[in-house]
């Protein structure tokens, strides 16, 4: 195996100036992350300039078998932090042939919300929080978990350090590190609440970006969870009972809310949310109903409620924003296996777009 692991870290730079390009789609689910690799004649920092190409759609639930082809179009780069040197991760939304965005590619509704002149004036920034749950390969329970049963009840588990506590930081680090070097804005990571669950943030990020990196940093975890055997969920209730879900909580201001007066902007844009409760929740991520319960730090899902510090509201606006008259607020809404592409400029729209 150690020759293995030689050839899978060999430097390619010494003998060619050839590079990996790891071309990366969503597919058919809306969850489930594909990829394929080529060979580029040398480095390439500008999506513009690398090739579309091309991928069986019947294989991913996107096409017919008939008529399977589905174009992939770049959209944009990170380094490849298993491969390095000057090898690449390419992140790609899909179309057809004719140049149509095939109905699963969310990014591209998104991208003309964040190119409308009023959008992009206000410089949208998010923070994105997501929370997943590792769980044992065999068995599908979480890591850590006796199997078959329980560990003691939630309490000393969230942000805490112990082999009876934290279970899996080998790989939180890993993909911690991962990220930070393959360019993505990565902000922070922590243990959650519920045993064998995790949370990292990437942010501020603007505009359609937060998606770009968002979906990178879920492609990088996954594979890191692949070497290490074990088996990543974004399920927003991967365990009934009285353990905490798995969120995607979304922080998110504009330049008039980082301004001066930016409380009163934040609290017109809560109110159109309000208005829009049910067209987000039903955009937020599948299965979100067993987790927004108004248990566990949620409020119930058939219910908007905003507030200051308060973690069982819809949309919490913090201390620091209040007392400063501007800044940000969080919806909390949004399950761990949402869209980013959906959420944020879904928020965006309401916010920046809707007329009231």
């Amino acid at each position: 195996m150690s020759l293995v692991s030689d050839l899978i870290n060999l430097d390619l730079s010494d003998s060619t100036k050839k590079i990996i390009a790891e071309y990366i789609w969503i597919g058919g689910s809306g969850m489930d992350i594909r990829s394929k690799a080529r060979t580029l004649p040398g480095p390439v920092s500008d999506p513009s300039k690398l090739p579309k190409w091309n991928y069986d759609g019947s294989s991913t639930n996107q096409a017919p078998g008939e008529d399977s082809e589905v174009i992939l179009y770049p959209q944009a780069i990170f380094k490849d932090p298993f491969r390095r040197g000057n090898n690449i991760l390419v992140i790609c939304d899909t179309y057809t042939p004719a140049g149509e965005p095939i109905p699963t590619n969310k990014r591209a509704a998104a991208a003309k919300i964040f190119s409308h002149p009023d959008v992009v004036a206000e410089v949208t920034w998010y923070g994105l929080e997501q929370e997943y749950t590792l769980l044992q390969k065999d068995v599908k329970w979480p890591l850590g978990w006796p199997v078959g049963g329980f560990p003691g009840p939630q309490g000393p588990y969230y942000c805490a350090a112990g082999a009876d506590k934290a279970f899996g930081r080998d790989i939180v680090d890993a993909h911690y590190k991962a990220c930070l070097y393959a360019g993505i804005n990565i902000s922070g990571i922590n243990g959650e609440v519920m045993p064998g669950q995790w949370e990292f943030q990437v942010g501020p990020s603007v505009g359609i970006s937060a998606g770009d990196e968002l979906w990178a940093a879920r492609y990088i975890l996954e594979r890191i969870t692949e070497i290490a055997g074990v088996v990543l969920s974004f399920d927003p209730k991967p365990i009934q009972g009285d353990w905490n879900g798995a969120g995607a909580h979304t922080n998110y201001s504009t330049k008039s809310m980082r301004e001066d007066g930016g409380y009163e902007v934040i609290k017109k844009a809560i109110n159109k949310l309000g208005l829009r409760h049910k067209e987000h929740i039903a955009a937020y991520g599948e299965g979100n109903e067993r987790r927004l319960t108004g248990r566990h730090e949620t409020a119930d899902i058939n219910t908007f409620k905003w507030g200051v510090a308060n973690r069982g509201a819809s949309i919490r606006v913090g201390r620091d924003t209040e007392k400063a008259g501007k800044g940000y607020f969080e919806d909390r809404r949004p399950a761990s296996n949402m869209d980013p592409y959906v959420v944020t400029s879904m928020i965006a729209e309401t916010t920046l777009l809707l007329k009231p």
